[in-house]
């Protein structure tokens, strides 16, 4: 069964940064696409990144592109979230989440769930 468990978030100043990270067990982590996604409150949960199996081709939200960096690290099964500039419409809970297909953009693409971390951005 695969777990996944993201750290890294927090309160930050706007202008700031904050890296997420994100441990996937049970599986081969090469198997999974890794994705990045957030939710405010009382919005739908967006996509906010993704990569591929082989760390490559990264996919990234229009409202984060140039800000935000996804990579990962196979060796050590995790997947991270460089988050600089923030801003104050950043804020929200920040979930990572593993699926098979590359390239998908909707959270019902991803199979498996992080449990979320929330980050928030003051003005």
């Amino acid at each position: 069964q695969v777990q996944l468990v993201e750290s890294g978030g927090g309160l930050v100043q706007a202008g700031g940064s904050l890296r997420l990270s994100c441990v996937l067990s049970g599986r081969a982590f090469t198997n999974y696409v890794m994705g990045w996604f957030r939710q405010a409150p009382g919005k739908e949960r967006e996509f906010v990144a993704l990569i591929n199996q082989w760390g490559r081709s990264p996919r990234y939200a229009e409202s984060v592109e140039g800000r935000f960096t996804i990579s990962r690290d196979n060796a050590k099964n995790t997947v991270y979230l460089q988050m600089n500039s923030l801003k104050p419409e950043d804020t929200a809970v920040y979930y990572c989440a593993a699926g098979l297909l590359n390239g998908k953009l909707a959270p019902n693409d991803y199979a498996y769930w992080g449990q979320g971390t929330q980050v928030t951005v003051s003005a």
